[in-house]
């Protein structure tokens, strides 16, 4: 197996512990639409498919719904509630995970050239900003969220235009451009699986993050325990 030139991580539940943060965002939208809050542990199951998906799913999914009840406009206030508090407390309790930063750095040392990049179906200006403020925008050339393309992950718009995007990159090195199997995505859910696997590249799972029962069941290649298990997983 060659040795990887990509690496393509997801944020939350992956670089990030962002589920209380999240959570706490989501009870004060519920309570700003007169709705009873969730269980931490219920809103978490809801993580991983954007913004729009987690709102909808904290209050309830419309086809189990009477369409009166759950309209377009009720969905509009919610997300914009959701997004104005959580934008103010996006950093309140979110940290790297431990051993994440230290992985960077050993991946970085061990092949100074690999370029590395993030996915998440977060939105992108979040994505960014919380990248920065944790220390972790200088290991990425690119951070894509979910609003970044017209399709989210699992669609693999987002992961084939960083491919491009780290194409470019190499051929401005005079390197060849990547093979699918030099590609690795690591993520904490099935959507991360199911996104690397439909674009050819190889998969990590990533145990200690949000939802790991669906990402263990999509069957990554490898599981990663902690992220200080990634170097070894990555053949560096």
């Amino acid at each position: 197996m060659p040795a990887p030139r990509l690496l393509i991580f997801d944020l939350d539940g992956t670089l990030i512990d962002s589920s209380l943060d999240l959570c706490n965002s989501i009870n004060a939208m519920l309570e700003h639409m007169g709705k009873s809050p969730l269980p931490n542990s219920v809103i978490a199951s809801y993580i991983g498919d954007g913004a729009a998906m987690l709102v909808r799913r904290a209050l309830g999914d419309p086809g189990d719904l009477d369409s009166s009840a759950y309209d377009e406009a009720m969905l509009r206030t919610a997300m914009e509630y959701f997004l104005t508090w959580y934008r103010q407390h996006k950093l309140d309790n979110t940290l790297p995970y431990a051993g994440v930063i230290d992985a960077l750095r050993a991946i970085r040392a061990k092949q100074p050239e690999i370029l590395m990049a993030v996915l998440t179906n977060k939105p992108v200006n979040p994505s960014r900003d919380i990248c920065r403020a944790l220390k972790l925008a200088p290991f990425f050339f690119q951070n894509y969220g979910g609003n970044s393309f017209p399709s989210k992950k699992p669609d693999s718009m987002g992961f084939l235009t960083l491919v491009a995007e780290a194409n470019a990159i190499l051929a401005e090195r005079s390197y060849p451009p990547l093979q699918p199997e030099e590609v690795v995505m690591i993520g904490d859910s099935d959507v991360d699986i199911i996104t690397g696997r439909r674009c050819g590249a190889r998969t990590i799972g990533c145990t200690f993050g949000i939802n790991p029962a669906a990402m263990i069941a999509a069957e990554p290649d490898a599981l990663a325990h902690n992220a200080s298990d990634w170097p070894s997983l990555l053949d560096l």
